[in-house]
């Protein structure tokens, strides 16, 4: 019966942890808006997501080509939006394939 009771501790434990660090996650919105990102910098958490979201008349493709996170959206008409999440630290530089000068940054903590 002891052996029972430490293992139903155990998973008991193991469902706490998990959700907690689920919990944690959060998702963070930047807009396109005026052929420009509505941020020209954003701090995140290891695990975090950002949703790109189009605010303009016209299409956007954001993509990352950093070490830190690779990524290609693919082309989104406005009131769209596409989200990233981001398992790695570090600088991800994001650009928009259709709009050279749109540029930001988003820092991925630990």
């Amino acid at each position: 019966m002891k052996t029972y009771i430490k293992l139903f501790v155990l998973f008991i434990a193991h469902v706490l942890l998990f959700t907690t660090a689920v919990l944690a996650q959060e998702t963070h919105k930047v807009g396109q808006k005026n052929k420009e990102f509505t941020t020209d910098k954003i701090v995140v958490k290891k695990g975090d997501s950002v949703e790109f979201v189009n605010e303009d008349p016209f299409f956007h493709n954001v993509f990352s080509l950093s070490d830190a996170a690779m990524f290609d959206l693919g082309s989104f008409p406005q009131g769209n939006s596409k989200k990233v999440v981001f398992e790695e630290s570090g600088e991800v530089e994001v650009e928009c394939a259709i709009h050279p000068n749109m540029r930001m940054t988003v820092v991925v903590e630990d």
